[in-house]
């Protein structure tokens, strides 16, 4: 009883993606996998969806950005690398190699 449950639940929902898909014309449907489709590229009729709106990326918007965080950055570096050398944590030998 179990497997005859089973059995027509996969049909049936083979059934429903089958009718869903993108192309649902009178083709043989695969019983091993549901049928996908792009809906991100196509509206539920069918149709191709216009190109989405392009916003210019010009050189001031990415130098807002970049220059910014760059500087806080190199802040965080700094003053890191001197609580560093603060506590001996990190402390680069004084070797003098004077041959």
């Amino acid at each position: 009883m179990a497997s005859l449950l089973g059995r027509l639940s996969l049909a049936v929902f083979i059934r429903n993606t089958a009718t869903l898909g993108r192309n649902a014309g009178p083709k043989s449907v695969n019983a091993t996998g549901a049928t996908l489709s792009r809906t991100v590229v196509s509206s539920t009729s069918g149709a191709i969806l216009p190109k989405p709106d392009k916003v210019p990326f010009g050189l001031i918007r990415m130098t807002v950005v970049v220059v910014p965080f760059l500087y806080v950055g190199t802040w965080i570096s700094k003053y890191f690398a001197a609580l560093l050398e603060e506590h001996e944590i990190f402390v680069p030998d004084d070797d003098d190699d004077d041959d």
